[in-house]
């Protein structure tokens, strides 16, 4: 199986979408932001904080670009598409999933922006980094999943509906 690959705003559920799917389709798992801090050896806000975002995107497309995977769900750091060599990464033997939740749910969710390890200028809201990113995303998902406030059991049957409408895999009664 290709891999399958999260992409989408900070807080859109990458990462706790991403560990049911996998366990779902019986795969390994991967986030890129926690082994961009097992690397590190610092949270990612430290990293942004000591280093500034342009050091901080380098090392997040390093982690990426190191990444020899298959059969494994990837859940990215949301800023994993200001790198077209890590997306190219990633797409290269992996289908890209954007999990799109509208602004408000992302504002809803999206708590602690100061402190999370959000790639973002001081002061730049929560709205201007979905203005900045919303077109990446669109650009490099080979599959667009819509999330709203629903569970992530249900994002998860949205995710599994959309790859088997793409040809990406069949269930198993087919």
């Amino acid at each position: 199986m290709r891999n399958i690959v999260l992409i989408g705003m900070p807080a859109s559920g990458k990462s706790t979408v991403g560990v049911l799917l996998a366990k779902t389709l019986g795969v390994g798992f991967c986030d890129t932001d926690l082994l961009i801090q097992q690397r590190e050896r610092r949270l990612l806000q430290q990293i942004i904080d000591e280093e500034g975002i342009e050091a901080f995107l380098d090392k997040e497309c390093d982690a990426i670009l190191s990444l020899n995977c298959t059969d494994t769900v990837i859940a990215t750091g949301g800023s994993a598409v200001f790198r077209a060599a890590a997306m190219e990464n990633l797409r290269r033997n992996g289908t890209i999933v954007f999990l799109d939740v509208p602004l408000r749910e992302v504002q809803r969710r999206l708590q602690n922006i100061k402190t999370r390890g959000v790639a973002a200028q001081k002061g730049e809201s929560v709205e201007e980094i979905y203005n900045e990113r919303l077109p990446l995303y669109r650009t490099y998902a080979d599959i667009t999943v819509r999330v709203d406030a629903g569970t992530a059991e249900h994002t998860v049957g949205e995710i599994l509906d959309a790859l088997k409408s793409a040809g990406i895999f069949a269930s198993e009664s087919d």
